[in-house]
């Protein structure tokens, strides 16, 4: 397989280190301020990128408009990813967009939906989100926290949207904490909370290394597909 990355910071090193691992050629690495041309982009199988909400988009367009699948980690652009998605299905690409690529990450994805689903039938508790990552890290609340709500929203009729602090939420919506320091992969914990006793699940992550893992496995598996994928579709949960 052939890959081209969108992105050269920490994340697409990381990724650029397991998939020569795995014998994975890096045909180009588009940096900031770089426009490709197409013939440039078709010299890859696939493409992965992790850049910047503002540029995610046009990334993204660039390969589905040269035929290049395109497997996107960038989150902070979710205003626009139903565009690129329509333009994907119209036009017969192929586009993998998550908020986290972690394998991990995923499962607690499973986990905190059949939770929320548990937790419907219970008013007693009220759920809460808290997340903390790195202090590079540009959007907040992150995108995996986004993902978490609103699961958290989907499967239970008492919340209607979410708050981030220090905003005092309405009594329907999801409170979000998101703390930023050191250099901290990322967090999140799940909270749902009655007066007399709490349960919770959290995720850690210990080095960017599980979410390069799973963008790598996930470019693998969009080859030769089309269509729209999450991660769920690679992992089938």
């Amino acid at each position: 397989m052939k890959l081209g990355l969108f992105g050269y910071g920490k994340m697409g090193k990381a990724i650029e280190q397991i998939a020569e691992k795995q014998g994975i050629e890096i045909v180009w690495r588009i940096r900031r301020g770089d426009t490709p041309s197409p013939s440039l982009l078709r010299q890859a199988d696939v493409a992965i990128e992790f850049t910047r909400p503002e540029a995610a988009f046009d990334n993204v367009m660039h390969c589905l408009r040269a035929g290049l699948p395109v497997v996107s980690g960038t989150t902070g652009w979710l205003n626009r990813l139903p565009e690129a998605q329509n333009f994907c299905r119209d036009n017969n690409g192929a586009m993998l967009w998550a908020s986290n690529f972690s394998v991990g990450v995923n499962l607690f994805f499973a986990l905190n939906r059949r939770l929320a689903e548990l937790m419907a039938t219970r008013p007693e508790y009220a759920a809460s989100l808290t997340e903390t990552h790195h202090i590079h890290k540009l959007d907040a609340p992150s995108g995996t926290a986004l993902t978490l709500v609103n699961e958290l929203i989907e499967h239970t009729d008492q919340y209607t949207g979410w708050s981030l602090a220090p905003d005092v939420p309405a009594s329907d919506e999801i409170p979000i904490t998101a703390i930023r320091e050191g250099e901290v992969p990322g967090t999140h914990l799940v909270r749902w909370q009655s007066a007399v006793d709490e349960i919770s699940i959290e995720h850690k992550a210990y080095s960017r290394a599980g979410f390069a893992a799973g963008a790598v496995l996930a470019a693998q598996w969009l080859v030769g597909k089309r269509g729209v994928f999450g991660m769920g579709d690679v992992l089938g949960v």
